[in-house]
C-alpha cells in the first residue's frame, strides 16, 4: 500500500472509532435519562427539573450544534441546518418557560402560555429546513406531485386523526365552553405535527445523497419528536399528564439525535465513496422508488380507514372527514392523471430512443455482440455480414470461442477473465485485439471494445486487418533495406544483440562478416547506376541463399554486405574458427562469381573481413572489428577473407594518432622542404631539384613522405600539403635564382590533386608571377594513372599548365597499365623510370630488356628520361649505356637542406662512376625535373 493509501486508511480508521464512542455515549445518555423518567427520578422536584430545563438543555444543545455546523459548512444546505437550529431553540425556550412555571413559581402553566407559542413556532422551521434538504423538482409537474403527495399524506393523516382523537377533543371543547383560544391551541398541536410528518414522509425519497447520514439522523430526530407531541396531544395522556414522565425521554433522545446529526454522523461515515457503496446504492435504488411509487396509495388507504373507523363506531360521518377524504381522492386522482401523462410521454420517448439506437446499432459499420455468462452469443448485428461475411443469424447461438483463431484464445481467455474479475468502478471496459474467422475462412484481425452487459460481455468489434498489414508492413520498411530487401544496419545490429544476449551469450563460435564488393564503383561509373542495382541485388540473393536459415544476411548501405554466424557450441575454438572461414571463403567465391547485367557480364570481387564474439562484448565492438578486418582484406590485396587481430584495433589507434599529430604538424608549420639533385648521367652536373616534403616530429624524427603520407586520409589535409609543398619549393626556386643558381625545380603532384578544386587553374600562374620564377623552372611530375580519373579533364589541365610554361613528367614510367595512353594522349615532355625497374637492371637480365626497350621508347618520341632510385655505381653505368640521360638517388646525393644544396650547386657537379662508353642519346643541359619515388629511408642529418 502507497503513503498515502496508508494514511487514509488509518483515517478512516480513527473516524471510525471516533463515531462508535460517539453513539455509544449518546445511546447511554439517552438510556440513563430514560431510567430516570420511569423511575420517576427519585423525587418530584427532580423530575420537575428534568422533565423541564433537562428538555430545555437538549434542545439548546441542539440549536447550538446544528448553528455551528452551518457556519462551519459552506454547501447549498446551509440554510436548512440554521433553520433547524432555530426549530430547536423555540423548543428549548418552550421548555424553558414550561420550567420557569413548575420549578421556579411553583405554579400550574397556564393555557394558553408563551410556552405554548414557542412550542408553536417549533414546527414551521422544521418544515421549511426539510423542504431545503430535499431535491427539488426541476419541472412544473414535479411541483404539483410533490404538492399533491404532501396533501396526499396530510390529509390522509388528519382524516384519521380527526376521526380518532380531534373530533373528541373539539366536541369537548365546544361543549364545555372552553374559550377559542384554548380550542383552536388544542388542535394547532396536532396539525402542525401532522404537517411535519407529511413533510417527512413526502420528502424521505427525494432527499439529497450528499451527506446522507447526517440528513437520516436529523430526520429521524424530528420524527420521532413528532411522534411524542402526537402522544401527548391525546386526550387521555394529556389528562394525566405531569413533567418527568418517560414521555419526556422521546423529546430528550430526538433533541439529542438532532445534535448528533452533522458531526457524528459524518464523523462515522465519510463522505467519500467506498470501495463498493455503488453497488450499495444500485441494490437500495429499486425498493426506495417502490416505496416512494405506493406513497400515495398508502395514503389513500389509511384515508379509507379513518372513515371506515367512524362509520364501524356507529359515528356519524364528520363533515371535515368527508371533505378531506374527498380532497385526498381527488388528489389521488389527479397525480394519477398526471402520472399517466408522464407515463404516455416516457413511452413515446423511450419508443424514439429505440428506434434511435437500433437504427445507430443496425447502421454501424462495427460489429456489435452480446455473450452470455456461458460465451453463447445472443445478439449479433447486421454488420457482421459486412465486416465477417457470414450472416448475424448465423452466429446467434454460436460460441465466441469458435471463432477466434486457437493461437489468440488462450490470451483472450486471461484478459476478459481478468477483466470480469476486477471491480466495475475501476475498469469499466478493455480493449482485446485478435483474429476472427470470416465466412471465407480467413483471419481477420479484429479489435474489440469489451463492456460488462448482465453478468456476460458486450462486444464491440471493428476489422483492423488493413490497419495491421500497414503496421507490419512499416515495421519491414524500417527494418529492411529498399533495394535488396535484406535487414539493414538497424535490423542487424539488433540481431547481433539479441544473438550476445541470449542463451548462447557465452558461445565464442558467433562470428560477424562484414563484406564490400570489390570494384563496384567502376560498375557504378562505366555502364551506370542501374546496372549497379541490379548487381546489389543478385549479389543480395546470392547471400541470403548462401547462409543458413538461423543465420542473418543484410545490407548496412553501398556496397557493403554482413552476414551473422550464430554460435553452435563447439567448445574447440580453432575448429570453429576454421568452419566459419570456409564459409566466408565460400561467400567470397559465391559473391565473385559473374553477373549477368542486360546482355554483358560483369565481374567484382569480394573482402570479407571476420569477427568472433569474446566474453562481455558489445554489439559494436563486434561490427567494428569485422569492419577492421574487412578493411584489412582490402588493403592486403583484395578477393579475400581476413580475420580479425588485436592487433588491427592498435594499428587502427596508432594511425588516429599519427593522423592527428599530422594535422597539428600542418598548423604549427613542422614541415621543411629538402632538395634531391637531378644529375647528368654523362658529365655529372646538376641539371635540375627534386622537392622532397619531410616532417620532422617533436620527437626529433624526420618522416620520410612513404611514412606520413600513408596515414594522411584526410583530403582536406593532403590537400593543405600539396599547396604548401608547392609554394615553398617555388619560393625557394626564385630565392636560389636570385642568388645565382637558377636551377628548375620538379614538384611531384598526383592526378587526382591536379583537377582537384582545391588546387585552381591559375594558383600555380600567381606563384610563378608572385615569386618572379621564369618559364621552364617548374616541372609538375604527375605521380600516378588512377583508371578513375578522366583523361579528357586531365589533359586539359595539363594543356592548360603547358601554356604557362609549365613543363610536364611522367612519374613511375613501366609500372602503370595506362602508361602508354598517357604517353598516347598527355603532353609529356619527360619520361621517369620508375624505381622498381632500376633496382634490378643490374641482376636481371630481364628488367635489363625491359629498362632498355622503356628508354628507346623515350629516345623516339623526343623525350629526356629520368631514372629514379639509382643507388649504387653499377646502376650508373648500365643505365647510361641504355641511353637514358638523367639519374636521381644515392649513387650522387641524398635529399639536402637548403644549405647543402646551395653548397652542391657551388660545386656544379657529382663524380660520376667510370666513363662514358658512347656519347649519351640526349645530351643533358639543365632541366626542369619532380621528385623522385616517395619511398626514400635515409636521410642526411641537417
Amino acid at each position: 500500500m502507497s503513503t498515502v493509501g496508508a494514511r487514509l486508511s488509518r483515517q478512516s480508521v480513527t473516524a471510525e472509532s471516533s463515531g462508535r464512542r460517539g453513539r455509544i455515549a449518546l445511546a447511554a445518555v439517552c438510556a440513563g435519562y430514560a431510567l430516570g423518567a420511569s423511575v420517576g427520578w427519585g423525587s418530584e422536584q427532580v423530575a420537575l427539573f428534568m422533565g423541564d430545563f433537562g428538555l430545555s438543555i437538549a434542545a439548546l444543545a441542539a440549536a447550538i450544534s446544528c448553528f455551528l455546523y452551518a457556519r462551519a459548512g459552506a454547501s447549498e444546505f446551509r440554510p436548512a441546518w440554521l433553520l433547524f437550529s432555530l426549530s430547536s431553540l423555540m423548543a428549548a425556550c418552550g421548555n424553558a418557560v414550561w420550567g420557569w412555571y413548575e420549578v421556579v413559581l411553583g405554579l400550574p402553566v397556564p393555557s394558553p402560555s408563551l410556552a405554548d407559542l414557542f412550542f408553536l413556532c417549533f414546527a414551521p422551521p422544521a418544515i421549511v429546513g426539510l423542504l431545503v434538504l430535499a431535491k427539488r423538482p426541476v419541472t412544473r409537474a414535479g411541483w404539483v406531485c410533490l404538492a399533491l403527495d404532501s396533501w396526499l399524506i396530510g390529509g390522509s393523516l388528519l382524516t384519521l386523526s380527526w376521526s380518532l382523537a380531534l373530533a373528541h377533543t373539539a366536541h369537548v371543547a365546544d361543549v364545555e365552553g372552553g374559550s377559542v383560544a384554548v380550542a383552536a391551541l388544542s388542535l394547532a398541536y396536532p396539525l402542525l405535527d401532522i404537517v411535519l410528518v407529511s413533510m417527512v414522509l413526502a420528502l424521505h425519497f427525494r432527499r439529497s445523497s450528499i451527506n446522507r447520514s447526517a440528513v437520516n439522523t436529523a430526520v429521524a430526530a424530528l420524527a420521532l419528536t413528532v411522534l411524542c407531541d402526537t402522544v401527548f396531544t391525546s386526550p387521555l395522556l394529556r389528562s394525566t399528564y405531569h413533567s418527568g414522565q418517560l414521555l419526556d425521554a422521546g423529546w430528550f433522545t430526538g433533541s439529542l439525535l438532532l445534535a448528533y446529526a452533522p458531526w457524528g454522523a459524518r464523523r462515522s461515515e465519510p463522505e467519500t465513496a467506498r470501495p463498493g457503496s455503488t453497488a450499495t446504492r444500485t441494490t437500495s435504488r429499486p425498493i426506495a422508488g417502490s416505496l416512494a411509487a405506493l406513497t400515495p396509495y398508502l395514503a389513500a388507504a389509511v384515508c379509507t380507514l379513518g372513515i371506515l373507523y367512524t362509520v364501524v363506531e356507529g359515528r356519524r360521518v364528520d363533515r371535515v372527514v368527508i371533505f378531506t377524504g374527498c380532497t385526498v381522492v381527488l388528489a389521488l386522482v389527479v397525480r394519477q392523471g398526471i402520472m399517466l401523462l408522464d407515463n404516455i410521454s416516457l413511452t413515446q420517448e423511450l419508443a424514439q430512443k429505440e428506434n434511435h439506437f437500433r437504427s445507430l446499432v443496425q447502421g454501424s459499420s462495427d460489429v456489435i455482440m452480446i455473450a452470455a455468462p456461458t460465451g453463447i452469443l445472443r445478439y449479433v448485428s447486421p454488420a457482421a455480414a459486412g465486416v465477417y461475411g457470414r450472416e448475424a443469424d448465423d452466429l446467434v447461438g454460436s460460441e465466441l470461442a469458435s471463432i477466434i483463431h486457437p493461437e489468440d484464445l488462450g490470451r483472450v481467455v486471461h484478459e476478459l477473465r481478468r477483466f470480469l474479475a476486477a471491480p466495475p468502478h475501476e475498469e469499466p471496459t478493455t480493449r482485446i485485439e485478435c483474429r476472427f474467422r470470416s465466412g471465407t475462412g480467413d483471419w481477420l484481425n479484429v479489435e474489440s471494445t469489451v463492456n460488462r452487459h448482465q453478468g456476460g460481455l458486450l462486444l464491440n468489434s471493428r476489422d483492423v486487418t488493413e490497419r495491421v498489414r500497414l503496421q507490419a508492413q512499416l515495421q519491414h520498411n524500417a527494418e529492411h533495406d529498399p533495394l535488396t530487401d535484406l535487414p539493414n544496419r538497424a535490423l542487424f545490429t539488433d540481431r547481433v544483440r539479441r544473438a550476445l544476449a541470449g542463451r548462447r551469450s557465452g558461445d565464442s563460435g558467433t562470428a560477424v562478416l562484414f563484406i564490400d564488393l570489390d570494384g563496384f564503383k567502376a560498375v557504378n561509373d562505366t555502364i551506370g547506376h542501374q546496372a549497379g542495382d541490379e548487381l546489389l541485388i543478385q549479389a543480395a540473393r546470392r547471400l541470403a541463399e548462401s547462409v543458413r536459415a538461423g543465420d542473418t544476411a543484410a545490407r548496412l548501405g553501398g556496397d557493403e554486405f554482413a552476414a551473422l554466424i550464430v554460435g553452435d557450441g563447439t567448445r574447440d575454438q580453432g575448429a570453429r574458427e576454421y568452419q566459419v572461414h570456409e564459409i566466408a571463403d565460400r561467400l567470397r567465391l559465391t559473391l565473385s562469381q559473374p553477373y549477368r547485367i542486360g546482355a554483358s557480364e560483369v565481374r567484382v570481387a569480394a573482402s570479407i573481413g571476420v569477427a568472433f564474439a569474446e566474453p562481455a562484448i558489445t554489439p559494436t565492438d563486434l561490427m567494428r572489428n569485422a569492419d577492421l578486418a574487412m578493411y584489412r582484406a582490402k588493403a592486403g590485396g583484395k578477393d579475400r577473407v581476413e580475420l580479425y587481430a588485436p592487433q588491427m584495433q592498435a594499428d587502427v589507434v596508432r594511425r588516429s594518432e599519427l593522423a592527428a599529430r599530422l594535422r597539428t604538424a600542418l598548423r604549427d608549420g613542422e614541415f621543411a622542404l629538402l632538395h634531391q639533385p637531378v644529375v647528368h648521367l654523362a658529365s655529372g652536373t646538376v641539371a635540375a631539384v627534386a622537392a622532397q616534403a619531410r616532417w620532422r616530429s617533436a620527437q626529433g624524427i624526420l618522416f620520410t613522405p612513404a611514412e606520413f603520407l600513408r596515414v594522411s586520409d584526410d583530403s582536406d589535409r593532403t590537400a593543405e600539403l600539396g599547396r604548401w609543398l608547392l609554394e615553398a619549393a617555388v619560393e625557394q626556386a626564385a630565392d636560389r635564382a636570385r642568388a645565382g643558381h637558377p636551377v628548375s625545380v620538379s614538384v611531384r603532384l598526383s592526378a587526382g590533386r591536379l583537377l582537384d578544386r582545391a588546387l585552381p587553374f591559375g594558383s600555380i600562374e600567381a606563384l610563378l608571377t608572385r615569386y618572379g620564377l621564369p618559364s621552364g623552372a617548374l616541372m609538375i611530375e604527375v605521380a600516378d594513372s588512377d583508371p578513375r580519373i578522366s583523361f579528357d579533364d586531365l589533359e586539359q589541365r595539363l594543356v592548360a599548365l603547358r601554356r604557362l610554361g609549365v613543363r610536364i613528367a611522367l612519374d613511375g614510367f613501366g609500372s602503370g597499365y595506362a602508361a602508354i595512353n598517357a604517353l598516347r594522349r598527355l603532353p609529356i615532355d619527360v619520361l621517369k623510370l620508375d624505381r622498381g625497374l632500376v633496382e634490378g637492371v643490374v641482376e636481371s637480365a630481364r628488367l635489363h630488356k625491359i629498362t632498355s626497350g622503356l628508354l628507346r621508347i623515350a629516345c623516339d618520341l623526343g623525350m629526356q628520361s629520368v631514372a629514379d632510385g639509382v643507388d649504387v655505381p653499377e646502376q650508373v653505368l648500365a643505365l647510361r649505356a641504355m641511353g637514358c640521360t638523367h639519374g636521381q638517388g644515392m649513387a650522387f646525393s641524398g635529399p639536402l637542406d637548403e644549405y647543402r644544396l646551395r653548397r652542391a650547386l657551388v660545386r656544379g657537379e657529382f663524380p660520376v662512376p667510370g666513363s662514358p662508353a658512347a656519347q649519351p642519346v640526349m645530351a643533358g643541359g639543365s632541366i626542369p625535373l619532380l621528385s623522385g619515388s616517395h619511398s626514400e629511408t635515409p636521410v642526411p642529418p641537417t
